[in-house]
């Protein structure tokens, strides 16, 4: 049976919306997916999960859906939750399960992880009476996406002035200086690097989502020897974390030494400027058969699971 066959005859149902601060980038993401897989001539639906979490139940089982494509960013999205409740309804989705999304949301245990395996990761910086024992360095949320909440503090003046409530809500990381890359790993498989190059020296919420505020090169403008690496690590990351379906793995390319894994993204981006579609397009995959790439493969994972 190919592909087009096992999506016939099946509703596919892309969550989107939510009640996460992202909600707005998961409307972006979901309406993409939703005109691409349609474009296909499949049955799909787009649907608007509330911000009111507690109608999503009535809002899936009215949509009558066979699958689930999520296009939901950040809290209940990528955190396990939405995937818990999916599993519960017995509705095959794509992207990662439960665990997985669970870790991957939570940077710091995925540090751990991905540490105990040999993977480098930002290291971080030691605290003393609440403050960093030197600068600069990096803050930003234990579970958050899309680069919400990140911030480049240089001097103890900075660091004041950012006025943290629960720093244990936040990693404060050692600032990795390099070129930085996206690795997107689809079926297990690594596509080409994807280099990030901000105009304004920062990858934050503004640069990614604000259109010419970030350069982008497709292949990354590093070594082919750095490139094969990158997507090695890639690899090793998601298999380390049992991730599935079309992860992103982030990196910093110093000039010596490893590859520094920053985060794995388990629900990446699926916007005008995300950085799966570029990756793939630069394999000859188009936005189309990328989205239904992955709606195929939760298909057969839900068959043999």
């Amino acid at each position: 049976m190919n592909d087009m066959n096992l999506l016939q005859g099946k509703r596919i149902v892309v969550l989107m919306g939510g009640a996460s601060a992202e909600r707005e980038i998961s409307l972006r993401s979901g309406n993409a997916v939703f005109e691409a897989l349609q474009s296909q001539g499949l049955d799909v639906l787009a649907l608007d999960l509330a911000e009111d979490t507690t109608v999503w139940v009535s809002q899936i089982q009215d949509a009558q859906a066979d699958v689930a494509f999520i296009a939901l960013h950040g809290t209940y999205g990528e955190d396990g939750c939405i995937q818990g409740l999916l599993e519960t309804m017995q509705l095959p989705f794509t992207g990662s399960g439960v665990s997985a999304s669970a870790l991957c949301m939570d940077k710091k245990l995925t540090k751990c992880v991905l540490d105990d395996v040999g993977i480098r990761v930002p290291e971080d910086v030691l605290m003393r009476e609440g403050k960093p024992q030197h600068y600069p360095v990096f803050v930003k949320p234990i579970a958050e996406g899309s680069s919400v909440g990140l911030h480049y503090i240089g001097d103890e003046a900075a660091w004041d002035a950012l006025s943290l409530e629960n720093i244990d809500n936040w990693l404060i990381e050692r600032c990795v200086r390099g070129v930085e890359v996206a690795v997107s790993v689809v079926g297990g498989k690594a596509l080409p690097p994807v280099e990030v190059a901000p105009k304004s020296g920062m990858y934050d919420f503004t640069s990614k989502y604000t259109a010419g505020a970030t350069d982008y090169y497709c292949p990354a403008r590093i070594s082919k020897r750095q490139s094969k690496k990158c997507k090695k690590i890639a690899e090793k990351a998601v298999r380390a974390t049992a991730c599935a379906g079309a992860p992103r793995v982030d990196l910093i390319v110093p000039d010596i030494g490893a590859p520094v894994v920053l985060e794995i993204n388990t629900i990446p981006g699926m916007t005008a400027t995300s950085l799966l579609p570029k990756a793939a397009a630069e394999v000859g995959i188009s936005f189309a058969d990328l989205c239904q790439s992955i709606v195929v493969d939760a298909l057969h994972r839900s068959k043999t699971s």
